[in-house]
This record gives C-alpha cells, sequence and structure tokens, in this order.
C-alpha cells in the first residue's frame, strides 16, 4: 500500500524553458494552476546572477541579453548527465560549463564580483524554490510535500537527480512521475468522461526541451500505460536554434559581419526567435526586428512559415518516427485510438499537427486542455493521491510502464535483457544465466538500463557479487528482477545448485550527489535565501525612505504649511532631506539599518515641528 503523507501538497512541472504549480483545491473539486508575482500561470525557468543579486524566473529571463554569461536555463537538459553527453549544447550555450567531479558538468557564473560554480542539480533546486514559493504565497501556509513531473524518457540517473534538486530545494518529493502521464490525469479529468468502457488515449508532449508520446488506456477510472517512447533532447528550443541560426547567416550574408561568437547579440535574437516561432503557429509570414543587433547594425527580416518548417522539416520528421515507435512498442493500431491529445507549447506548431493528423488518417487532435499547464495539473491530482485528509481527491489508479529496458551483462560484454522497455510496473521477472569460467569463486551481477546491445553503453545501476562456491563452467543461476509501484528495482541472484542467495536494491547512489553533498547544497540554498530576504529588506527600506523624501518635500512647498514652521526647523528639515536623498543616490552599499535610522531620524524631526504647530509653539 502507497504511504500516506501529512499537509498541503503541490504538483510541480519542472520543465526546460517554463515551470508550471499547481493544487488540489478541496472546495472547487479540482486542481488550480497558481500564477507567480507577475500574474503568469508558467514562470521562466531562469536563474541570473549580478553583481548584487541572485534572480529567477521572470525577472532573470528579463535581463538575459545585458548579463548572458551568468544568466542559466535549459539546467534539464544538463541534470543527470555526463560533462561528455553536452558537448553539442555547450556551444549554443552563453554561459560557461566546465567537466566537474565524475564528469559532471559545473556551471560557471560570476555572483557579487566571485566566481561560483553550480550543479544542474542546484540551478534547478532553485527553480523548484521559486515554484515552491509561488504556492506558499497562494495558500498563505508552508508547502513541503511535492510531486515533481520528469520526461518519461529520463534515465534512472536523471530521475534521481531531479529528486535531488528537490530536496535541496526543501522539499519532499513524494513522487517522480512522467509528464505524459500526469497530462492524462489532467485529460481524464477535465473530460469528465465516465469511461466504464475502455477509452485508448494517445499523448503528444513536445515541450521546451523534451519529448514524449505514450499510449494509455483509460477503465473505471484505471489509467494503464501500453508504451512511451520519446527523445529527452528534442523540443522547442531546437526549433528556436534553426531560426537562430538562420538568421545568423543571413545577417553575415547582407552585412559581411558574423555574430555567432557574440553572446550578447545571440541572446537577444533567439529572444526574438522565439516569439518569430511564436507567431508562425498562427500567421503564415511575421517580421523580426532587431534594433543594433551588433555595432549599430540593425537586423530586419521576414520570414514564412514554408520556410521554417522547411529548416526544421527533419525535426518534425523525427517526432513521427518516434510516434511510429511507440505503436511498434505497444502491439496497438493507431486506429484504436479515441483522442489524441497535444500537450507542450511545442505542440502548437501547425506542421507538427498536420503531419499528426496525417498518421492518423485525418483523425482530429485533442486540444481542448491548456498544453501549457496540463502536466502541472495531473501532477497536483497525484500529490491529492498520496496526501492523507484530502477531502473530494478522484478515486483514481496510475499504471505506468518501464521507459527503459533493464538486464544484466554478459558475456562478450553484452546487454541481456530481462525486463524490456514498456513493461507495466509493478512487475518481476526472472530469468536463468549460466557461468562462464571454470573454478569461480563468485558470479559478478552487474545490472543496466538501455537499448544498447553493448552493456558498457549503457547506464550502470548497480553491482554485487553472488558466491558460487568452485563452480564450474555452465553453472546455473537464476537473476531476478523486480520493480514496485515507487520504480524502486530489485535485484536478486540464486546459485541454484547450493542455494546461496544476494540481492540488492538499485538506489542508484553511484553517480548520485552523496548526503553529505545535499546538505552542503541545502546550507547554500538557505544561505541564498537569507541573502535574497537581505536584499529585499534593504530595498523595502530604500523604497520606504524614498517616498517619505517625497511626503516631506511636498510638505515643504506647501505655503500653508511650511509658513507655520519656524526657520529653524525648516532648514534642519531641508538639510535633513538633501542628506536623505544623496544616501539614496551615492551609498547603495550602506547596510539596511542606515536606511531604516535614517527615516526614524527624519520622521521624529518632521513630527517634532509639526508638533509645535499644532501647540503653539
Amino acid at each position: 500500500m502507497a504511504k500516506k503523507y501529512e499537509g498541503p501538497a503541490i504538483g510541480i512541472d519542472l520543465g526546460t524553458t517554463y515551470s508550471c504549480v499547481a493544487v488540489w483545491q478541496e472546495q472547487t473539486n479540482r486542481a488550480e494552476i497558481i500564477h507567480n508575482d507577475q500574474g503568469n500561470r508558467t514562470t521562466p525557468s531562469f536563474v541570473a546572477f549580478t553583481s548584487d543579486q541572485r534572480l529567477i524566473g521572470d525577472a532573470a529571463k528579463n535581463q538575459t541579453a545585458s548579463n548572458p554569461s551568468n544568466t542559466i536555463y535549459d539546467a534539464k537538459r544538463l541534470i543527470g548527465r555526463k560533462y561528455k553527453d553536452i558537448q553539442n549544447d555547450i556551444q549554443l550555450w552563453p554561459f560557461k560549463v566546465i567537466a566537474g567531479d565524475d564528469d559532471n558538468p559545473m556551471i560557471l557564473v560570476n555572483y557579487k564580483g566571485e566566481e561560483k560554480r553550480f550543479l544542474a542539480e542546484e540551478i534547478s533546486s532553485m527553480v523548484l524554490t521559486k515554484m515552491r514559493e509561488i504556492a506558499e504565497k497562494f495558500l498563505e501556509s508552508p508547502v513541503k510535500n511535492a510531486v515533481v513531473t520528469v520526461p518519461a524518457y529520463f534515465n534512472d540517473s536523471q530521475r534521481k537527480a531531479t529528486k535531488d534538486a528537490g530536496s535541496i530545494a526543501g522539499l519532499n518529493v513524494m513522487r517522480i512521475i512522467n509528464e505524459p502521464t500526469a497530462a492524462a490525469l489532467a485529460y481524464g479529468l477535465q473530460k469528465r468522461t465516465n469511461c466504464v468502457e475502455e477509452r485508448n488515449i494517445f499523448i503528444f508532449d513536445l515541450g521546451g526541451g523534451t519529448f514524449d508520446v505514450s499510449l494509455l488506456t483509460i477503465k473505471d477510472n484505471v489509467f494503464k500505460v501500453k508504451a512511451t517512447a520519446g527523445d529527452t533532447h528534442l523540443g522547442g528550443e531546437d526549433f528556436d536554434n534553426r531560426l537562430v541560426n538562420h538568421f545568423v547567416e543571413e545577417f553575415k550574408r547582407k552585412n559581411k559581419v558574423d555574430i555567432s561568437a557574440k553572446p550578447g547579440s545571440l541572446r537577444r535574437l533567439r529572444n526574438s526567435c522565439e516569439r518569430v516561432k511564436r507567431t508562425l503557429s498562427y500567421a503564415f509570414v511575421t517580421t523580426i526586428e532587431v534594433d543594433a543587433v551588433f555595432q549599430g547594425i540593425d537586423l530586419s527580416s521576414s520570414i514564412t512559415r514554408a520556410k521554417f518548417e522547411e529548416i526544421n522539416m527533419d525535426l518534425f520528421e523525427k517526432c513521427i518516427d518516434i510516434v511510429k515507435r511507440c505503436f511498434v512498442d505497444s502491439g496497438m493500431d493507431m486506429s484504436s485510438v479515441d483522442d489524441v491529445v497535444l500537450i507542450g507549447g511545442s505542440s502548437r506548431i501547425p506542421k507538427l499537427q498536420q503531419l499528426l493528423q496525417n498518421f492518423f488518417k485525418g483523425k482530429d487532435l485533442y486540444s481542448s486542455i491548456n498544453p501549457d499547464e496540463a502536466v502541472a495539473y495531473g501532477a497536483a491530482v497525484q500529490a491529492a493521491l498520496l496526501c492523507e485528509g484530502i477531502k473530494n481527491a478522484p478515486n483514481l489508479v496510475l499504471q505506468d510502464v518501464t521507459p527503459l529496458s533493464l538486464g544484466v551483462e554478459v558475456i562478450g560484454e553484452l546487454m541481456s535483457i530481462v525486463i524490456p522497455r514498456n513493461t507495466p510496473i509493478p512487475v518481476t521477472m526472472t530469468k536463468g544465466y549460466d557461468t562462464a569460467v571454470d573454478n569461480c569463486s563468485a558470479a559478478k551481477i552487474e545490472v543496466y538500463e538501455g537499448e544498447s546491445l553493448k552493456a558498457s553503453e549503457n547506464n550502470l545501476l548497480g553491482l554485487f557479487n553472488l558466491p558460487t562456491p568452485c563452480a564450474s563452467h555452465g553453472h546455473p543461476i537464476k537473476i531476478c528482477f523486480s520493480i514496485n509501484e515507487d520504480g524502486i528495482l530489485n535485484v536478486s541472484a540464486e546459485d541454484e545448485n547450493s542455494g546461496n542467495k544476494k540481492d540488492i536494491t538499485i538506489t542508484n547512489e553511484n553517480g548520485r550527489l552523496s548526503r553529505e553533498k545535499v546538505e552542503r547544497m541545502i546550507q547554500e540554498a538557505e544561505n541564498f535565501k537569507a541573502e535574497d530576504t537581505k536584499l529585499e529588506q534593504k530595498v523595502k527600506a530604500m523604497n520606504d525612505l524614498n517616498e517619505y523624501l517625497y511626503h516631506v518635500k511636498k510638505l515643504i512647498a506647501d505655503n500653508d504649511v511650511s509658513s507655520l514652521i519656524s526657520p529653524v526647523d525648516k532648514l534642519k528639515i531641508y538639510t535633513t532631506v538633501v542628506k536623505g536623498q544623496k544616501l539614496l543616490d551615492g551609498n547603495k552599499h550602506e547596510e539596511t539599518h542606515v536606511f531604516v535610522d535614517f527615516l526614524k531620524e527624519l520622521q521624529n524631526m518632521v513630527d517634532s515641528a509639526l508638533y509645535k504647530i499644532t501647540k503653539g509653539v
């Protein structure tokens, strides 16, 4: 039976480009998408570092062009991966990434005049912290529990790294669930269909940086995933990159100037290209205008939807190939699909919708749910299911699948699959093997996930030795893989002759952050929060002083009041106002208490002068 949690719980869609948070509302019997302090229902997954502060979300994205090397985005494309795997991405980012311990990518930024290094988990934790704070402001209470979504095709390392990011953000991540599965929950609840008869739905989820498809059946409130496929490195940002390259080449051809190595120029161009992509979802032609993109030269051009489709067609076709693979794995025919549900901002692209409709023989695409919010909505539903005492929580059952094949290494460094990908979980499968050498005292069991025939090209999850006393060649061994509802894998091996047994619960601690590192990062996150709070208090103190100075200057300018104040008091007040203005204009590095104390001094001075008027002194 699944563990139940106490207290409010939220659902977070941690996206490559935008993130979203939702919570189940008992009063309305539905999940509520929570808007941020800018009134937006999605928040950019951006973190920026300046000479005096850290910015997250809209504020970070808005200053990207002026501070490109210290503004971090795409952390989702880094998380749980190795430095050697991100070489193509590094060419596109204006910020610097180097290889750290265990070949983990480290992001370098300049913060308050010092070089700082961050893992992708730390950057993601900052975005998760922002989402938690948005929820806490809405709920007016602390939030500790959350369900966080990941692409269905994330491997074990990427999932565990996402969970680490949650821990650093001070969240108890109750469950990591797949984005298409969360979207299916949103579909099932918002469509409000009583699925007594089996209903097949296909989720097409194309976000900013990742692509997933899943085929599910819904019957009697049971959501069962039949198959899933995807690419953790395909999304809207890849379409943006193609546009950027197109306009860089055009600018070079027209002006004989190459801006490909100019981070600030590229960032401004990329922001415009993102707008162009969105516009071409409803317009057939649009213009792009970037003033003084480099050396005072303006970039001005137009692009048609047809040209956008041409430069991205291979990526669109790649999406359809992945759709086909999902149906091959499921063994189902596309004609049995009742609804094709579009999720993720990039699913709005007309050419993709056309290719998808052609694949499904002209079937209408279901787009009644908001593609930007459906995943967070479903995550909030899952969070409600995992919490105690939630009234009106939907009575649903989720049955997911394992996205990647699981197996062991055998002779010839080959991967022998025990549990094939897209096997429903929970599941237990057993397979027999024979030892490969004579007189071995132990058999080495190495557990992998992945689809390559060569074991070393897959992801090593863990290993252990099974004692096999004086075993000869061909000695029989039985290996059992078992995955529970939470996706936790247990592998056991048994020597069939001696009866020796050994097992291991795969938590993939290898390659993950150690507990000490996580605790250190949690402390650093607390330090960042303290610094942010300190800055907010200082800004408030400066604003309060500035507002009061304005009030006093108006007071002195009012002849009716000013004529009643004694010349001595008037001079003192005027002199203090001038000092206050200089303090605001030229001493921004003063501590908060300096502005607070000055405000109190001025308030007392004015109050004293006004008191004398009322008493006729």
